[in-house]
């Protein structure tokens, strides 16, 4: 008797559940939507072989799905160099998103640079260059869901006259990025680990910055933080050594921080 009784609680239960279940799953063609193939997206035919041979530090696949890139994404690539990111995100955004890089006008000049790019939008037709110096880039407001900074934060606080790098305020471009991101929009920053101290200064001699400048910068233009990992992170890593050094070129300790816009 005692038996039938739970039987029959337990078949119950499982009706309930069942259907209560189904009604709270979303379904699979909305998820497949908002999730790319990151996978596919970096190992596709056709980038640059160089590009390809810094993906086992960079782990471009891993960064994207923690940071949250969606199919149909309207994605800024920021300081976006021969277009690493721009490309893999071109692919995963997919034909209904977009990406625009932006990079410095005399980054973009050389027939290499040019020779790269003709490449990187030959293949990625949704992949947009923009030259800009970094203060001057005002995207349209309310129209960015992701953006990406790969090792270029602490460029912010970096000036060179051989690169015709001029000083800039980090509060200006970040006013101007929160602007242009829509509410609940995800900003990826990736950057070397420095240490503390006068940031201009750690920048010049070693192109590193300290995570808590990054963080504090982030929140006071409005930003919210909303993950991070240590997927990078390298306790060997020295943090006096200029990152171009071949000794730790592409074994940095590097921070990884998600942040949102609030809405």
């Amino acid at each position: 008797m005692r038996t039938s009784i739970f039987l029959t609680l337990a078949t119950s239960a499982l009706a309930i559940a069942v259907p209560l279940a189904a009604k709270e799953a979303p379904p699979a063609s909305a998820t497949e939507e908002m999730a790319p193939d990151f996978a596919s997206a970096v190992t596709a035919p056709g980038r640059d072989e160089a590009d390809v041979k810094l993906d086992e530090s960079r782990s471009p696949a891993a960064v994207l799905a923690f940071m949250g890139l969606k199919t149909g994404d309207a994605a800024l690539d920021i300081f976006a160099g021969g277009g690493y990111y721009s490309e893999i995100m071109g692919r995963a955004v997919g034909p209904s998103g977009s990406v625009i890089a932006v990079n410095p006008p005399q980054f973009t000049t050389s027939d290499q640079s040019k020779q790269k790019w003709a490449s990187v939008a030959a293949r990625q037709p949704n992949v947009t260059m923009v030259a800009s110096q970094l203060p001057d880039y005002m995207p349209a407001a309310n129209s960015i869901d992701f953006a990406m900074l790969h090792l270029i934060y602490h460029d912010f606080y970096w000036e060179s006259e051989q690169y015709k790098f001029e000083r800039m305020d980090p509060t200006v471009v970040l006013a101007n990025l929160y602007a242009g991101m829509k509410p609940g929009g995800v900003v990826a920053v990736i950057d070397h680990v420095g240490s503390p101290g006068d940031t201009r200064i750690v920048v010049e001699k070693t192109h590193r910055i300290d995570p808590a400048t990054a963080r504090s910068d982030f929140l006071e233009a409005g930003f919210v933080l909303d993950g991070e990992s240590e997927m990078f992170a390298n306790p060997d890593d020295d943090l006096e050594i200029n990152v171009f050094d071949p000794a730790v070129r592409g074994k940095t300790s590097r921070f990884v921080m998600r942040f949102r816009k609030p809405g």
